[in-house]
This record gives C-alpha cells, structure tokens and sequence, in this order.
C-alpha cells in the first residue's frame, strides 16, 4: 500500500495480493493527522497489506524541508496506530507526474483536485513494484 500524504487529502494505493499490479486507488479525506493514521493503519489491515509505502517529499536537491517532517511524523503515528512496516519512498515529481497523466487522460484541470492524489500514490506503488528493492523482498532476485 502506498500514501501520498497531503494537508487535506491523502491518495492511497493498493497493490494486488501478488505485490505485482496496483489494483485499488482512493483518497482519504482527512487533516488530522492521527485520525488518518488511524484511517490508513485500519485499511492496511483490513486488505492484508503487509507494507505501507509513504511518499516521502524531498527538495529538488535531496534535502528535506518542513513537508518531508510531517511525513516522517506520520510515519510514527502509523506505527502507533498499528501499522505493518513503513518504509519511506522518494516521491519528488510525482504530484507533476499525475497532473500529467489526468491532463493527458482529458480531465478538466478543475477536476483534478479529486484523483491527483491517488494518483500520486499510485505512481510511488508502481515505483516501488518494479525496482530491484522488492524484487529481493519477493525473494526473485
């Protein structure tokens, strides 16, 4: 499962049982950030998920600045609430990426608002699929 951690809305992404496709996308409205953690944690367990993957929002040129300290607090309050492992994932361009990607779809610039987010999560669960990091997790490389 992937989070893409935002002030009002998080997008969520949640692979297939396999960790292999994306198979399930959504946004959780929710600016508290325990009552989201609580939210994301009791999702993750109700669809087995064994990972969560939280975008993790790094400066241009790597550092990290006030967003990317919210998302290692969520981190915690993740954990608290009863989550599997949290691994934090680089998710530099991916809110770009996604706006992209419903502009290239047709989707009125206004609409956006409601899907960028998962789709934004999305993009971080594909990353993270097809890189050599969960390859080994899976036991195939």
């Amino acid at each position: 499962m992937a989070l893409d951690y935002g002030d009002a809305r998080t997008g969520v992404a949640i692979s297939d049982a396999g960790g292999i496709l994306c198979g399930e996308t959504l946004v959780i409205a929710e600016r508290d950030a325990g009552r989201l953690a609580e939210r994301a944690a009791q999702l993750a367990r109700e669809r087995g998920c064994g990972l969560i993957l939280l975008g993790l929002p790094l400066n241009m040129d790597g550092s990290a600045g006030p967003r990317a300290e919210k998302c290692e607090a969520l981190r915690g309050l993740l954990l608290a609430a009863g989550a599997p492992e949290v691994l934090l994932r680089d998710e530099r361009r991916t809110s770009v990426e996604a706006h992209a990607i419903l502009h290239a779809n047709g989707r009125r610039e206004k609409r956006h608002r409601e899907s960028v987010d998962a789709v934004a999560a999305q993009l971080i669960l594909e990353t993270y699929l097809g890189c050599a990091d969960n390859a080994r997790r899976q036991g195939r490389a």
